[in-house]
């Protein structure tokens, strides 16, 4: 793996957070579109767990070498490449209604998401103060959950038949790409790399690691199984309207998240996050009221996306400049891990109609005691040995 350092010349969030709001759309429609048009394409729904699986399975071994890709090829154009690379899987998956391309398709795109996590992330958090990184955190983090929760919001007007709901997405990304491709200015330049060893994976926080591998774990079945779960249930006409009310919960977290982490210990609140997680599910399995069941989601959603920024957070505080794209790959190699097993794991292990809300809530619950015993320790928010990377 390597890592970028960004030279003393400023740079812009304009082209990351344009581009990365029209990817955010495409992609919130497209991860509900891809399980619930399985039937439409005459693809067996059991497909479902394996496509999630396989897609965060990309994520993850899409992480090993984007860096070096950035290196050489400079943020802009890396980030045209990875969302171009997207688009061809969604035309593939059009064209070519076959499982195992499905399955390929999937891989492809996750490790072309991947590219495009690192590149956004390395671009905005590669800036001069920690004040400046919180707050393009928090309009990354925004930027992703508002588009994909109107992303979400598409599902009953476009529907899931047909080529026309894929065609909307590819007409998403197709715009993502040109904003890098007109705006040339305002990305960071490289001047430097180095390579990391895993065995720097253990001088980071463990609770940072953990809270970024229960996020996969929540979010891969989330995005993956969630809307199946959904389609399945009385509420099946919903079901645009409730992932989105879990994506929006996401996003309208964030603003909180930013303002609670200064000034609580990390570990108290992620597990605080992850106790309100639990009571949301409590509400989705036995909400008699559809605005009950609504705020339900809503709840769900701020609970399951507030750790992974948490986690963040807590690994790059009063970490040096040169080291915080190191540290944040090495983060998202710990959520890949916990998306890929999450699917499946979940597919395995629920067989009842609430199969799905009963997983999160036994993820949820062991990482709030988790994190509660190690509050408890005392753990500081900035682990000493992250300098170190």
């Amino acid at each position: 793996m390597v890592d970028v350092v960004m030279a003393n010349k400023p740079n812009s969030p304009l082209v990351p957070v344009l581009g990365l709001s029209f990817y955010a759309v495409a992609s919130g429609f497209l991860m509900s579109l891809v399980p619930l048009s399985l039937v439409a394409n005459q693809l067996t729904p059991a497909l479902a767990p394996w496509l999630a699986s396989v897609f965060y399975l990309g994520l993850l071994f899409g992480a090993f070498f984007i860096q070096r890709v950035v290196a050489v090829t400079g943020h802009r154009l890396a980030f045209i490449g990875f969302l171009l690379l997207l688009l061809a899987t969604v035309v593939s998956q059009i064209l070519l209604p076959y499982a195992w391309l499905w399955l390929i398709d999937r891989f492809i795109a996750g490790i072309a998401v991947a590219g495009v996590f690192v590149v956004v992330e390395s671009w905005l958090l590669m800036a001069d103060t920690a004040k400046q990184r919180a707050k393009r955190l928090g309009l990354y983090m925004t930027s992703l959950y508002g588009g994909s929760a109107v992303g979400q919001l598409m599902i009953k007007p476009l529907g899931v038949e047909g080529a026309m709901p894929y065609l909307f997405v590819i007409a998403l990304l197709s715009m993502a790409v040109l904003v890098p491709l007109l705006i040339k200015r305002g990305q960071p330049e490289q001047q430097q790399s180095h390579k990391l060893r895993w065995q720097q994976l253990k001088n980071l926080s463990r609770p940072a690691l953990v809270g970024c591998l229960v996020s996969g774990l929540l979010l891969g079945p989330i995005y993956g199984l969630l809307p199946v779960y959904i389609m399945q249930s009385e509420y099946a006409p919903k079901t645009g309207l409730l992932m989105a009310a879990v994506i929006l919960g996401g996003m309208v977290v964030q603003p909180l998240v930013s303002y609670l982490s200064p000034r609580l210990n990390k570990c108290l609140l992620m597990a605080l996050f992850s106790l309100a997680g639990v009571f949301s599910l409590v509400g989705v399995i036995y909400a008699a009221k559809v605005e009950l069941l609504v705020a339900s989601y809503l709840l769900l959603g701020a609970a399951s996306f507030a750790l992974y920024p948490i986690a963040i957070t807590l690994v790059c505080e009063k970490l040096a400049l040169n080291k915080i794209v190191s540290a944040t790959e090495l983060m998202l190699l710990a959520y890949s891990v916990g998306s890929v097993v999450g699917p499946l794991l979940a597919a395995y292990i629920t067989t009842s109609n609430n199969g799905i809300p009963w997983y999160l809530t036994a993820c949820l619950a062991t990482t709030c005691v988790y994190m509660l015993l190690t509050a408890k320790r005392r753990v500081p928010d900035q682990d000493s040995p992250v300098a170190e990377l």
